[in-house]
């Protein structure tokens, strides 16, 4: 094990291997740890939507604009890691039809490529879509699978001089002279490290490990619930055409799939209720979209945690909490050596830890360059050893627990 790393990645999800990846590959020594496996927090909770940028065109277009990019490059990068599926937004005839008009106007003002068709035409796509569609928008999203993908970015980094190490929980964080001076690990760890910087990816956790350095990471987590029923050959990712609410969006696994989902704020990301009237109302308002799934078996459940920052949220709920990520350098915070990156999506992590990647590269006099948008991810052609390397690291997520087991 690393016990002096150039770089301590503190969280193991998409963004915190990720950004161990690109540091690896442009020669530094990255140690990641997170207190449970990897996948189990935020990233392998979701309900696994690659998002091509068409759910956030109206409302955010810049973070639009990285969505439509990021997932083009995934889908060049990442093999069995995604699926190119498509999508529709669908509009029923009680839904604003002004909306979708605004909707489609911005998608083609970021870029996003639109196709819109009668109701007709979309229900060729997905015949039990609902009779009550109006009209839809084929967009270009995907499907991503968290357990795949962080294991493959966890294989890039300890290949290039990386280690990862899962239940490995941080204990304490010593800063000396305004810099991080060690870092106390316990489980399977067992040990003190003294790192020269210090990267803060623990998600919807990054405020409890900021106070263990002594600075302020305001998080506002929500978390939402994902219901996997049995539904074979669905097709494309379906989202309801409406402002964001609960229960409007249908992802495609195979011979399942994944409605979700709510968005209720959380004091407390380790003790929060799970609500059984979530699941209720996800599949009673997934049913509007698409009928059978009110009446499918339903295979799984689990809530996830969305990482969201918001130091001016003051408990008004989290719809309205940008989706975007934020990078916060501490040396503005009196402790120079250390930066949490917080919020963010899962399609966008690549993006997330290039960022943060480069601030540390710029820290400790790094020049190389970040190229893991045009290298492609380890084991991307081969799922056999994505699945191994799943085990080996403890990576398994409930998203995507059907796709891993039957491959």
């Amino acid at each position: 094990m690393l016990t002096d790393p150039e770089v301590l990645v503190i969280g193991g999800g998409a963004t915190g291997v990720g950004v161990a990846r690109d540091l690896a590959l442009r020669g530094v020594e990255p140690l990641v740890v997170d207190r449970d496996g990897l996948c189990s927090g935020a990233s392998g909770r979701s309900h696994g939507l690659l998002h091509s940028g068409a759910r956030y065109a109206d409302s955010d277009p810049d973070g639009a604009a990285e969505c439509l990019t990021e997932a083009r490059t995934l889908k060049r990068i990442a093999g069995a890691c995604v699926a190119d599926t498509g999508g529709l937004f669908v509009s029923l005839k009680s839904d604003d039809g002004a909306y979708f008009e605004e909707k489609r106007a911005a998608c083609r003002s970021v870029g996003i490529p639109v196709e819109t068709l009668t109701a007709k035409e979309a229900r060729r796509i997905v015949p039990e879509l609902t009779s009550d569609v109006a009209r839809a928008m084929r967009v270009p999203d995907g499907v991503v699978y968290p357990s795949r993908l962080i294991a493959a970015n966890a294989l890039g980094a300890t290949a290039n001089g990386g280690d990862v190490r899962p239940h490995a929980p941080v204990e304490s964080i010593t800063v000396r002279d305004g810099a991080v001076a060690a870092v106390r690990l316990g489980g399977t760890a067992a040990t003190t490290v003294t790192p020269d910087f210090v990267v803060n990816a623990a998600g919807a956790w990054a405020g409890q490990v900021g106070e263990l350095a002594g600075v302020s990471v305001e998080m506002a987590p929500t978390r939402g619930v994902m219901v996997s029923v049995k539904y074979d050959g669905l097709g494309p990712v379906l989202n309801r055409c409406r402002r964001p609410a609960d229960g409007d969006i249908v992802v495609p696994h195979g011979s399942e799939a994944v409605l979700g989902t709510t968005s209720v704020p959380v004091d407390d990301p380790d003790g929060y209720e799970t609500a059984d009237w979530e699941v209720d109302v996800s599949i009673e308002e997934c049913a509007k979209l698409l009928p059978p799934v009110a009446d499918a078996p339903v295979i799984r459940s689990w809530w996830g945690l969305r990482p969201l920052y918001a130091p001016d949220e003051a408990g008004h709920g989290g719809r309205g909490i940008s989706r975007g990520f934020v990078r916060l350098d501490h040396a503005a915070d009196g402790v120079e050596n250390m930066v949490s990156i917080v919020g963010g999506k899962l399609t966008t992590y690549r993006q997330m830890a290039e960022a943060t990647a480069d601030l540390v590269c710029d820290r400790i006099g790094c020049n190389a360059a970040c190229s893991t948008a045009d290298r492609a991810l380890p084991g991307a052609d081969d799922p056999a050893r994505l699945e191994n390397a799943i085990a080996s690291f403890d990576g398994q997520g409930p998203t995507d627990a059907d796709v891993v087991s039957d491959a």
